[in-house]
């Protein structure tokens, strides 16, 4: 395991790189930090049993969930083991992130080691864009790239947005929002004037963008909007020629999945993501769900 990205990226870059629509997140977070020259306390690891070719990594970002790639059993085990007693060890680890194999055998060692309760709290869905379906027909307004001036509406829908999809809550959402107006990463779409909604886009790596978040305030919604803008943002990364165009979707939000395959976008993976809880939490919330309840009496 290493915090040093470069160090991450010449050893597993080539895994990563192989499949960057499945990886994209490790990619993009990498390709972050490598362009910003930042370190956020991230955490990587990869898996390479016996010299072998790498065949599975993963990264640890603080108060997220760990994202783990594609990987074996053995590989999701071991995982496990190494963050509860090995170079990982005293990290507060909220989650997971990974195939449902690999969560179930990381989950059940985790379990064993740590006597955590684990929990299902979202299943994604990984979309790659086909062939674009523009709306038609198209809501009224236009797009254009959000500026500085529009910073502060960014920074408060992108806290909206992590609000509605149960991010992790001390999220820094004006940084968020700085970097993304550094390199173009944020279209606004406007109606009247006015914006309706906003669509962000990773760097491009490996010849892959990843979209999000898209968000349209709830009063807003029903319009068409959203659909807009993100047929606007994916339309310029194919001009860009970009190979991979992504996205993911919560799988219990059937609009976003319904409007996403509109527009020309297929589902390439499910993914789960599991909440780890300690013991004493659990118990602590049995407590607080039967107060007020007192054992019958003996007839």
């Amino acid at each position: 395991m290493t915090v040093d990205t470069r160090g991450f990226l010449d050893t597993a870059g080539d895994f990563l790189r192989a499949d960057p629509a499945r990886n994209t997140v490790m990619l993009t977070v990498t390709e972050d930090l490598r362009v910003t020259a930042a370190s956020a306390g991230t955490l990587f690891g990869w898996w390479q049993p016996d010299g072998e070719p790498v065949t599975a990594a993963f990264m640890h970002t603080p108060d997220y969930p760990v994202m783990l790639s594609t990987a074996s059993v053995q590989a999701a085990a071991v995982l496990a083991r190494d963050l509860t007693a090995g170079a990982g060890a005293g990290r507060r680890i909220p989650g997971l992130n990974a195939g449902q194999e690999a969560a179930d055998a990381f989950a059940a060692t985790w379990r064993d080691r740590t006597g955590d309760a684990v929990a299902v709290s979202r299943r994604m869905r990984l979309f790659r864009l086909g062939e674009l379906i523009p709306p038609r027909p198209a809501p009224e307004g236009t797009a254009r790239l959000a500026a500085e001036t529009d910073r502060d509406l960014v920074a408060r829908w992108f806290e909206a947005f992590a609000h509605e999809v149960g991010n992790p809550p001390r999220q820094d959402h004006s940084r968020a929002a700085a970097g993304r107006l550094a390199y173009g990463g944020i279209t606004v779409w406007e109606a009247d004037g006015v914006p309706v909604s906003v669509a962000g886009r990773t760097r491009a790596v490996a010849g892959m963008v990843r979209l999000g978040p898209v968000y349209t305030p709830p009063e807003l919604r029903g319009h068409g909007y959203a659909g807009a803008v993100t047929a606007v943002v994916s339309q310029a990364a194919l001009d860009a020629g970009l190979r991979e165009v992504v996205l993911y979707t919560d799988l219990a939000n059937p609009t976003s999945n319904g409007l996403y395959q509109r527009l020309g976008y297929h589902p390439v993976e499910d993914r789960v993501m599991l909440s780890f809880a300690p013991a004493r939490h659990r118990l602590r919330f049995i407590r607080e769900r039967t107060r007020g309840f007192r054992p019958a009496r003996r007839r």
